[in-house]
């Protein structure tokens, strides 16, 4: 499978890295051209090639959005309609500026993404483990100490699709349901970037506030 990156940063270079050794290729991307990327690329491998933003999302058969939220508007949106697109963004307001919508709780990062793109198939997932335990933290299937992380999405064949990803990769996956549960596992609640299985995970879910 072809997956592209709108971003490659620390998230997403490592997840990249990840999808490559499950035997994927992977389109890298960001918002200073190809040409930028060429060290990643190297490092990455001969599965990994960069391209435009606009190039990579519409080369990918997914597209795993990884850019501060503030950049959200630029993503291209026509070029991914259709597809299934991972949403990787957390809101900072120190540094995203401040979103009445978010402060308020009418709505989530993830429906923002769903708004912005509104032909796409959006499923949030990898906003709630540091990147640096994306790698150090996967697991082989039926590992005791296998870490399970949380996705939310409108679209059960998207959220299928991701979950034999994340699975893939090293993790066991929760469905906290409808995109808009997402609010569950953002920064600053209990399940934010918790270690633990499936039954902790629920737990920490449930101590949320909606």
């Amino acid at each position: 499978m072809k997956i592209s990156f709108i971003g490659s940063g620390n998230i997403g270079k490592t997840v990249a890295r990840c999808f490559i050794k499950a035997g994927h290729t992977v389109v890298m991307s960001n918002s200073r051209g190809p040409e930028t990327l060429s060290d990643l690329v190297q490092e990455l491998g001969p599965q990994a090639t960069a391209a435009t933003a606009e190039q990579a999302a519409r080369e990918g058969e997914i597209v795993v959005v990884t850019v501060p939220l503030f950049a959200l508007p630029k993503v291209p949106v026509e070029a991914m309609a259709g597809k299934t697109v991972i949403d990787t963004m957390n809101y900072y307001p120190q540094r995203d500026g401040r979103i009445k919508e978010l402060d308020n709780g009418s709505t989530t990062t993830s429906e923002l993404t769903a708004k912005h793109l509104p032909q796409s198939h959006v499923v949030k997932a990898f906003n709630s483990i540091f990147a640096t335990e994306i790698e150090t933290t996967a697991r082989p299937e039926n590992d005791p100490q296998r870490r399970t992380l949380p996705i939310a999405g409108d679209d059960a064949a998207a959220k299928k699709t991701v979950t034999d990803l994340l699975q893939s990769i090293g993790f066991d996956v929760y469905d906290a349901g409808a995109l808009h549960e997402g609010f569950r596992f953002q920064n600053g609640t209990p399940a934010y970037c918790a270690k633990g299985n499936r039954e902790k995970l629920v737990r920490l879910l449930e101590e949320a506030k909606g």
